[in-house]
């Protein structure tokens, strides 16, 4: 019996000991609050024509507020019916191949899905990383929040030299502190955010002069591509506390070939603006998944995900933000199901790899449904 009790404490103290160093990164994780820091920052960002009263303000109306507590019986609903949420199998991954030295050359453009809204593109010969999340969770702790569906299709060690990382805003689930740092040590590239993220960056250990801060329609060049901050209908927060900094979307352009790629949004009638000032596009990146009649306005389903590439004038569409960590009370499988079918009844070319799978945009492959086997 004493052989157990001792048992029992060495457990429970290695159990505090793991919790605690779980836990020490969260202050951290929570990030700054850019306003309060003050500086050249804090001017910035009052001089936004989207700042107001210490808040960043989304200028798109909208029929719901920035969710701030789950709504009624979303909780309940979240336990039931919880195995249609996941995949019915082991989702496939492949290798990217210009992981492995295969590039695209000066005209070409690839892309890789690599989970979520992690995806790596390829525009002429260069390498640009877009919302990179490599954690178990999106979350301030790894103990608690949705974890992965399925691993990371490549470590970040075994990346291609990286000329741009790009945020669309700070939501757990697109800026990982834990990536943000360990992008920092093996890669040399710029971090292109909207304004205010770079307080964040800071405080992780990202170099000043590796951090550019965009407004809306503000532009950058990085590698010989122009990055355009653009709109988006959405929100941010890591806290308790909403729009201390802000979101968006992004335009990038080479001599030859455009991306559009959307972060986080609802349908909003600017895309088609934005197509006209930045397209069109030889490839949109959209969100399809995580959507809800509780939050419209927030997240695109995969119908309004075809709406705003059409704005946009998209050539190929490839979705994003589905298939890797549950976020919604919708089927696993159903934004690419839904996706699939709006873009054959609207004759939209579409792309749906599996993730690490490359996309040849000059010879993108057939959609062969792959992620029906596995059901949800």
């Amino acid at each position: 019996m004493a052989g157990r009790r001792v048992l029992r404490r060495v457990l429970a103290g290695g159990a505090l000991l793991a919790a605690g160093w779980v836990l020490r990164d969260v202050p951290a994780e929570l990030g700054v609050r850019p306003l309060k820091a003050g500086g050249a920052r804090a001017e910035r960002m009052r001089g936004s024509g989207l700042f107001a009263d210490g808040v960043f303000v989304n200028p798109m109306p909208g029929t719901t507020r920035a969710p701030s507590k789950p709504p009624p019986r979303f909780l309940r609903d979240l336990i039931m019916d919880r195995e249609i949420r996941r995949p019915g199998g082991t989702i496939p991954l492949r290798a990217p191949s210009f992981v492995a030295g295969a590039g695209a050359g000066a005209a070409g453009l690839r892309a890789v899905w690599l989970g979520h809204a992690s995806t790596l593109v390829e525009i002429e010969g260069r390498n640009v990383l877009f919302d990179p999340v490599w954690s178990r969770r999106p979350s301030p702790t790894q103990l608690v929040g949705p974890k992965r569906l399925h691993p990371m299709p490549v470590g970040i060690e075994e990346l291609p030299e990286i000329d741009a990382i790009v945020i669309s805003h700070d939501h757990y689930d697109h800026l990982d502190l834990t990536t943000v740092r360990a992008l920092t040590r093996v890669s040399e590239a710029p971090f292109l955010v909207p304004l205010g993220i770079g307080a964040h960056l800071d405080r992780w250990g990202v170099p000043p002069e590796r951090v550019v801060e965009l407004d809306w329609e503000e532009q950058a060049h990085v590698a010989g591509l122009r990055f355009t901050a653009t709109a988006a209908r959405h929100f941010s927060g890591r806290a308790f506390t909403r729009n201390d900094t802000l979101w968006g979307s992004w335009a990038v352009a080479g001599a030859e070939r455009r991306v559009f790629y959307a972060g986080d949004s609802g349908y909003f009638d600017g895309y088609a603006r934005i197509g006209a000032d930045h397209g069109p596009f030889d490839l949109t990146i959209m969100p399809i998944g995580a959507y809800s009649p509780a939050w419209p306005d927030i997240h695109m389903d995969p119908e309004e995900a075809v709406n705003a590439h059409l704005d946009l004038g998209g050539g190929a569409l490839l979705p994003v933000h589905w298939g890797t960590f549950t976020l919604a009370l919708h089927p696993w499988s159903e934004p690419p199901d839904r996706l699939w079918r709006e873009a054959k009844a609207r004759d939209v070319r579409v792309v749906v790899p599996r993730p690490g799978e490359t996309v040849d945009l000059d010879d993108a492959p057939l959609v062969d449904g792959w992620w029906q086997t596995l059901g949800g």
